[in-house]
């Protein structure tokens, strides 16, 4: 499952795959209606491969919960989804993880989690194979020193105002 260009944005909905830098940011491609959107630096975005969600032992890493997912149900589809009630969806997260903070995971993450599946199963992107953690690293790393670099080149770019 390579999900390390994978990014949830705040504020839009579904999932979006990291394309290219831009000037004032970076461009994405949505994963559900295939539209491109400039995000702008000041963007709260995540990258898929750096999410956990609580355990009560430690924090397990979205990516090996997707990768549950995909095994429970053979690469296809969730039978539960976001439009399900509360007990149900709760009730299907125990069978994919069954010792997860139930006072810090609430249902909203869960119908948040299996949508986000349920896209990237979709387009091919789930699977039962280890996840690739050394590659995420590198991405993460190389996206916080391009967005250092944007934040460096726009101060220098900036007028200086007179007194």
């Amino acid at each position: 499952m390579n999900v390390e260009k994978i990014l949830a944005i705040s504020g839009k909905p579904g999932l979006f795959e990291l394309k290219i830098q831009t000037r004032s940011g970076f461009l994405a491609e949505s994963l559900l209606d295939g539209k491109k959107i400039t995000v702008g630096l000041r963007s709260n975005v995540s990258l898929l491969s750096e999410i956990s969600m609580y355990t009560y032992s430690a924090e397990k890493p979205l990516v090996e919960i997707l990768r549950a997912i995909a095994i429970k149900e053979n690469e296809g589809p969730t039978p539960v989804t976001g439009k399900d009630d509360n007990a149900k969806l709760v009730a299907y997260f125990k069978e994919i993880l069954p010792d997860y903070d139930e006072d810090r995971v609430y249902a909203s993450d869960i119908k948040k989690l299996l949508n986000w599946y349920n896209i990237l199963q979709a387009k091919g992107m789930v699977s039962k194979e280890e996840p690739k953690v050394e590659n995420a690293e590198e991405v993460k790393e190389q996206v916080v020193e391009e967005v250092k670099a944007k934040k460096e080149t726009k101060a220098k770019a900036e007028p200086k105002t007179k007194k």
